[in-house]
């Protein structure tokens, strides 16, 4: 017998998946409605869905914006959404799948058997958006 004894989960027993947003309310701390996720590809899936909805969303008002401002040009007015949608679908895609699958968010928490809040995918797609949305302005000066 061994002394050390692997744990293939750290999730408990008759656990299932919360449905997608299941974000909950945080406080007061000790409340029984918290929703966690445990297996990797949950963590994935909820990173890209959030991720997707974000920048698929900030794509779309800034494709929006740009119909308003080439209103006057109406017969290729519709290719600027398509465009920016499909763009910031892949976007989100890539940047969700790193974020949420390669040893960022899923790995450390597999390997640490740790509970992971369903509020923790949504905060990095948040910043994955702000983080494109910073990356969007130009800087002059700098190093």
């Amino acid at each position: 017998m061994s002394f050390i004894q692997r744990v293939k989960s750290a999730a408990p027993p008759g656990y299932t998946t919360p449905e997608f947003p299941s974000l909950y309310w945080p406080l007061p701390v000790g409340a029984s409605q918290s929703h966690y996720l445990y297996n990797p590809s949950d963590i994935v899936r909820f990173t890209v869905y959030w991720t997707l909805l974000l920048v698929g969303g900030i794509h779309l008002i800034v494709a929006l914006w740009a119909c308003l401002i080439q209103w006057r040009n109406w017969k290729l007015l519709w290719i600027a959404p398509t465009i920016f949608v499909v763009i910031g679908g892949i976007e989100a895609l890539i940047s969700g799948a790193i974020v949420g699958g390669l040893q960022v968010l899923g790995g450390v928490y597999q390997a640490g058997y740790f509970e992971m809040s369903t509020w923790i995918p949504f905060v990095w797609a948040v910043i994955n958006t702000l983080v494109l949305i910073l990356s969007s302005f130009a800087i002059y000066g700098g190093l």
